[in-house]
């Protein structure tokens, strides 16, 4: 007769908690069972293209077929190169830290902070939203992201919106927006920055981002009309998009 191999200890203890799990999560097991047993003509057997990001060039590398997803890659590289094992592709005016979220968007559906599900209040909420001790590094939830051609601080998810409409990412743009609704406590001279960036850089038919703002500047009239950098904008032209609103 055999014995079972296993102790009580095994079959009884605390129960664990099911974690929080990205809506993404799917999208990276499919990624890890492609990493684990590669198919003939999957993305580990795709050739590998080098990327030049930024005026102060920082290198990136990826494979064919993941950049192809976006269809701004896929024309770029199309052709290109064709024969050669050094791909390569020039973003000169491309920022890298927006950059690095695009490609880590690509290839596990999401960026940091992550999109998670709480189950027990079923919302939505970001990754290491309430981790307040871990201050610094890819702990730490920052919404902002200083751009120098516009002038400070934006709402970071704004940014990646704006260079999803560049690449043709329909659902990295959703994805975003979605994000950025999460953002609280934002100040009024960041939120204004940002609606002028996003007005700037994406086409007048983009109605879903401009109701976005809309609604954002609409919620906070109050104190918008407070806000000396209200003025400010109000003179220089900033605002005169939604200047009707706030009446």
């Amino acid at each position: 007769m055999f014995k079972r191999s296993f102790q009580s200890k095994d079959r009884a203890g605390k129960s664990v908690k099911p974690s929080k799990r990205s809506f993404r999560d799917h999208q990276k097991l499919k990624l890890q069972q492609t990493l684990d047993s590669p198919p003939v003509g999957s993305t580990l057997t795709s050739p590998i293209v080098t990327l030049v990001v930024g005026h102060e060039p920082r290198i990136f590398a990826a494979h064919e077929n993941v950049l192809s997803l976006s269809p701004f890659f896929a024309a770029a590289l199309k052709g290109q190169f064709y024969e050669s094992s050094a791909k390569r592709v020039e973003l000169p005016d491309e920022d890298p830290r927006i950059f690095s979220c695009i490609l880590e968007y690509l290839y596990k559906g999401d960026y940091y902070p992550r999109l998670l599900f709480n189950k027990r209040h079923a919302s939505f909420e970001l990754e290491d939203a309430q981790d307040l001790q871990n201050l610094g590094g890819r702990g730490s939830v920052e919404p902002t992201i200083c751009i120098a051609s516009a002038g400070g601080a934006l709402l970071k998810d704004t940014v990646i919106y704006c260079a999803a409409e560049r690449y043709g990412l329909d659902e990295l743009k959703r994805l975003a927006l979605r994000k950025q609704g999460l953002q609280s406590g934002i100040t009024v001279d960041v939120i204004l920055r940002s609606a002028r960036y996003a007005y700037d850089n994406t086409p007048d038919s983009d109605s879903k981002l401009r109701a976005h703002y809309l609604a954002l500047i609409i919620r906070s009239r109050k104190t918008f009309k407070r806000s000396g950098t209200m003025q400010l904008e109000m003179e220089i032209g900033g605002s005169k998009l939604y200047a009707s609103r706030l009446s």
